[in-house]
């Protein structure tokens, strides 16, 4: 079985500046749908999102895929403070 909080922090951990910032809360209503909020520091919303989106995008597709293999869905909001 697949740690989604662990693999969000391990795919958002290493593109912040204030990594002891950034904050996964787990939503989830029930265990087929996943809902995670990743709460970064201001400076680094950029970096999380990416231009256009691109990273962010790059990151949901990784969670969808292994949500995918575990026959689950997964949703990812990326906020600042």
């Amino acid at each position: 079985m697949i740690n989604f909080e662990e693999l969000i922090k391990n795919l958002i951990l290493p593109l912040v500046a204030y990594p002891s910032d950034v904050v996964i809360t787990n939503n989830s209503s029930d265990e087929d749908n996943l809902e995670y909020k990743v709460i970064v520091n201001e400076n680094d919303l950029g970096r999380v999102i990416g231009k256009g989106g691109t990273t962010a995008k790059a990151i949901r597709t990784v969670l969808y895929a292994g949500a995918s293999k575990e026959g689950k869905r997964i949703h990812l909001d990326i906020d600042c403070k």
